[in-house]
């Protein structure tokens, strides 16, 4: 089954947030997947259009976390205000031999990816990557996570218009399942269609990393769970 996510949303903010099920959540236009077009989609530089991943080169799905990586890690936004100018975020693929994920679109040398649960209900997209091109807030992570975002929505999107209906929530960091890196979401539904978008800037590097999960008739919350249990962030100096 393949779909893309654009188009199907109201590129629009809600107020009336009373009307959806959980407070802090906007309607908006989703980007399409980054090949769903047939053209890549660029990097967050809004000056040349494109940019590189962190490390200079193509970003390729890892297939495995690192062993370097502790399951006693943390990082919180405060933390981040101590990462390596140098240092760069990536996915661990969890889903690299998972039999209930199937690779949806490979990755697109731009550092994203995407995986599809089997009945096809539900598609993870990946990103990672240089955030150069964003408005970050030095030693704020939660405001550069939310520029982010607003990046990820499109459009005209601005910080300023996410951070009020975004919330902060947990994702996998370094081994296993140890949900300890705080992130920034925004989610919004239409009838039997839900996505969310999840995004955790590193100020201090440049760097970040986003996921988008778009169920149609499946469970949002659930697969939501797995993804972030499944593929932690790694963070290297």
């Amino acid at each position: 089954m393949k779909r893309t996510i654009g188009g199907r949303a109201a590129a629009a903010m809600i107020v009336a947030v009373a009307a959806l099920p959980l407070s802090g959540c906007i309607y908006a236009q989703i980007p399409e997947h980054p090949t769903s077009s047939g053209e890549e989609r660029p990097a967050p530089d809004p000056t040349s259009g494109a940019s590189d991943d962190p490390a200079g080169e193509a970003s390729e799905v890892p297939s495995a976390v690192p062993s370097e990586a502790s399951s006693g890690e943390t990082m919180s936004f405060a933390d981040g205000a101590g990462v390596s100018s140098a240092a760069y975020a990536e996915w661990g693929d969890g889903f690299f031999a998972d039999d209930g994920w199937t690779i949806d679109e490979p990755d697109d040398g731009n550092g994203g990816w995407s995986y599809a649960t089997l009945d096809g209900t539900c598609i993870a997209q990946f990103w990672q990557g240089d955030l150069s091109g964003l408005p970050l807030v030095a030693g704020d992570d939660s405001t550069s996570s939310d520029a982010l975002l607003a990046y990820a929505l499109g459009d005209s999107t601005t910080t300023a218009d996410v951070t009020p209906y975004a919330s902060s929530v947990l994702i996998g960091y370094g081994a296993g399942s140890n949900r300890s890196l705080d992130a920034r979401q925004v989610w919004g539904e239409d009838g039997d269609w839900e996505w969310s978008i999840t995004a955790r800037a590193f100020s201090a590097a440049s760097a970040g990393v986003y996921l988008i999960i778009d169920c149609e008739g499946g469970d949002l919350d659930a697969a939501f769970e797995e993804v972030v249990g499944k593929n932690p962030v790694i963070l290297h100096d």
